[in-house]
């Protein structure tokens, strides 16, 4: 083999070194513009997930060009309540003539109201309170959703002495009772205060400072990055928190892993520069290709028909690929200058591997049948609840508990109007054909009612707009029916454009998302493995890393599924009750940052077993070894992540904390349940196989072919 200190890694350590102060220099530019463009960043973040070329959407676009509102955009409902024994009917007039106020307050919000459809349904059964359909203009930009206040505040001031106005919906209810969060900035120093105690442990010294640095270079570096990605594309509010958390916990794990190698080839005599060229060529290359199979992880994104989600995807893959260059260029500059200084007092060595490592995976090879079993037992028991996964938006119920949207939702569900409501259903049609239409609707199983509002703002360019109300809310795969029946009965009605809503959305985002799974997987398996292969010289580790990776991933699905959907987890920790489903683009986002995430601890272990099994040729042996040196390092880059996305899950809306206890979770299972009990197990039940790569795919992959060896006796000193 060549001498790894020659590699290209290597040259770039020397580079570094050679230009240190130009390097620092640099990226301290860099952060310096970095903060000040961080503030522009979530002011320029798009909500916009769009389907181009599937039905409801397309029919939402067409909604949206001739009407100016709906379509995509879930409608508010705002509720009047009369006072006492008066009823609806008995103010029919001056509630008209509000609700004609309201329009005029907004005419680009369209009020479908009693008064516009004389559809006694808009009516409580107790006939005290009515309500409208107000559908507002779809918003592109990150924040709050704007809601119709002005409609509201007009409908308020011309109802009639005693009556009351409240604003309900899917999107009031989500961000009713608390609707402030600690913010991203307070969450990433919450975690970065988190990382900071386990760095301490960690390192005893006051080197534990400069992996937060790192960090923040890093996370300022992309989010620079991303602003100037906005300028000519469209990126997803997600991208601030996964830059700012996942950014946190990457850029740390990478300079955890660089320093760690750092302070043990100082340990074993070699003077500082040395010692950092050794680290780079050994731990930078593990750098190097954990970055890049966490920006492999998130190219999987890129190849979805969604906008949205791509743009989470090429946004994602710069957290890695940024963490990597500042890891290989600014910390080998810091450590070559003053790594020695800050140092102290070292009350922690790495001349030794980690003696409770060396025991436990010692351990873990005599036992290793028993270790094997017992994971597979115990993630089977995990991974048994993803068979009742459910897909698509989070229930009303789960939503909000408190608060006025929540009090008017109860209010008009507790007088007999349709859950449904919260998401109605819009049929573009031809004028002429809209009676017929509605007709057609009302009589679908699952539809509660059908009606034809004969406002102006209904009805423009010779088009009519039908609503259909499902008997209830259509947010998640389990209760589409109605949607799902609407379509295949309005599909050949005469007069028919296209069927839209929240509903017919969801159908559109289960098709694109999930009919392109396959393709997603394939692309980042085949990326990985390839990767890992040519990295490890053996298919077989290759193969078996991603295999761990999708139990790892089934198991943390199975626990999103017990802790949210049903919510045995759920209500406790955060006081939500069920969702009865996980919203849809939570499964391919967990899926595509977990899976890379988690190869980070992959790499971290098996390129050190792979160092060591080139030096002493006994798996065993390279095991204990390797692990000894990783395991401690593994534990506590998944705390650190762990912590991170702890933070993030104090964010008020619930898809983030549902996103947050994914990868939280999965990240702590993965460290705990894979990398330390089966991986181990696996490693070295297959033995002399790990390291076997067939001549014709080592010719492809331009590598050393790799025989299996003889196998020899693991002799391991572990120290403190």
């Amino acid at each position: 083999m060549s001498d790894p200190t020659s590699g290209p890694i290597a040259r770039l350590g020397h580079f570094v070194l050679a230009h240190r102060r130009g390097v620092i220099a640099l990226w301290l530019i860099v952060l310096v513009a970095g903060a000040a463009g961080a503030g522009s960043v979530s002011k320029r973040l798009s909500v916009n997930f769009s389907l181009p070329g599937q039905p409801g959407y397309e029919t939402a676009r067409h909604i949206t060009r001739l009407y100016g509102n709906g379509g995509d955009t879930p409608a508010s409902i705002a509720v009047v309540s009369l006072p006492g024994s008066t009823t609806v009917r008995a103010q029919a007039g001056p509630i008209a003539r509000a609700f004609a106020h309201a329009r005029a307050a907004e005419p680009r919000v369209r009020v479908v109201d009693y008064a516009s459809t004389h559809d006694p349904r808009f009516i409580t059964d107790d006939g005290h309170a009515t309500f409208a359909l107000l559908f507002s203009p779809t918003e592109h930009s990150f924040g709050e959703p704007k809601a119709p206040t002005q409609s509201l505040s007009a409908l308020a001031s011309a109802l009639p002495p005693g009556a009351h106005a409240s604003l309900t919906g899917l999107a009031q209810l989500s961000s009713s009772g608390s609707t402030k969060g600690p913010g991203v900035l307070v969450e990433t120093l919450i975690g970065a205060a988190g990382a900071l105690v386990v760095l301490a442990f960690v390192f005893a010294s006051a080197l534990a400072l400069v992996p937060l640095l790192i960090a923040a270079v890093a996370i300022l570096t992309t989010l620079l990055v991303i602003l100037a990605l906005t300028y000519v594309a469209e990126v997803s509010f997600i991208v601030q928190f996964l830059v700012a958390l996942v950014g946190l916990g990457v850029a740390i794990d990478y300079s955890l892993l660089l320093v760690t190698r750092w302070r043990e080839e100082r340990a074993h005599g070699r003077d500082n520069h040395d010692a950092v060229i050794a680290a780079m060529s050994t731990a930078g290359r593990a750098v190097l290709l954990s970055g890049l199979t966490v920006a492999i992880g998130l190219l999987a994104l890129v190849v979805l028909p969604v906008p949205g989600l791509r743009s989470v995807g090429y946004g994602g893959m710069l957290i890695p690929l940024v963490s990597t260059l500042v890891t290989l260029t600014l910390l080998p500059a810091l450590l070559g200058g003053i790594g020695p200084r800050v140092d102290w007092p070292r009350l922690r060595h790495e001349d030794r591997a980690s003696a409770a490592w060396t025991r436990w995976t010692a351990a873990m090879i005599r036992h290793r049948g028993l270790a094997a079993g017992v994971a597979i037992v115990v993630l089977a028991l995990l991974i048994s609840p993803i068979f009742n996964l459910t897909t698509g938006e989070t229930s009303a119920n789960a939503l909000s508990k408190s608060g006025p949207a929540h009090t008017a939702y109860a209010r008009l569900v507790n007088h007999g109007v349709a859950p449904g409501t919260l998401t109605p259903i819009e049929v573009l049609a031809h004028r002429g054909a809209a009676p017929a239409v509605r007709d057609r609707l009302a009589a679908v199983p699952g539809i509660a009612s059908a009606t034809i509002s004969s406002a102006p703002d209904s009805n423009r360019h010779n088009t009519t707009i039908v609503i259909g109300i499902p008997a209830t809310e259509t947010v998640n795969n389990s209760s589409l029916a109605p949607v799902r029946a609407a379509r295949a009965a309005l599909d050949h009605q005469p007069g028919v454009i296209g069927i839209a809503g929240e509903g017919a959305i969801e159908l559109d985002y289960q098709n694109a998302v999930f009919g392109n799974f396959p393709l997603m997987f394939g692309v980042i398996a085949l990326l990985t493995i390839a990767l890992l292969a040519r990295a490890f010289r053996s298919i077989v580790l290759a193969v078996k890393a991603v295999l761990l990776n999708l139990i790892s991933l089934a198991a943390t699905f199975g626990l999103l599924t017990w802790f949210w959907q049903e919510g045995h987890g759920s209500h406790f920790l955060f006081g939500i009750p069920a969702t009865g489903a996980i919203t849809f683009w939570l499964p391919l986002l967990v899926f595509a940052f977990l899976f890379g995430l988690s190869m980070d601890y992959e790499v971290f272990i098996l390129a050190r077993v792979r160092e060591e099994y080139d030096r002493r040729g006994s798996t065993d042996a390279a095991l204990i070894e390797g692990l000894g040196r990783t395991g401690r390092l593994v534990t506590s880059a998944a705390l650190i992540l762990f912590l991170a996305f702890a933070s993030l899950a104090s964010a008020p809306d619930t898809d983030v904390k549902v996103l947050a206890t994914g990868l939280g979770a999965g990240i702590l299972l993965d460290a705990t349940l894979i990398r330390a009990l089966l991986l181990p197990a696996l490693v070295s039940l297959l033995g002399r196989w790990n390291w076997w790569l067939p001549h014709p795919l080592a010719r492809v992959l331009r590598v050393p072919a790799s025989t299996p060896r003889p196998p020899q006796p693991a002799t391991v000193e572990a120290g403190g």
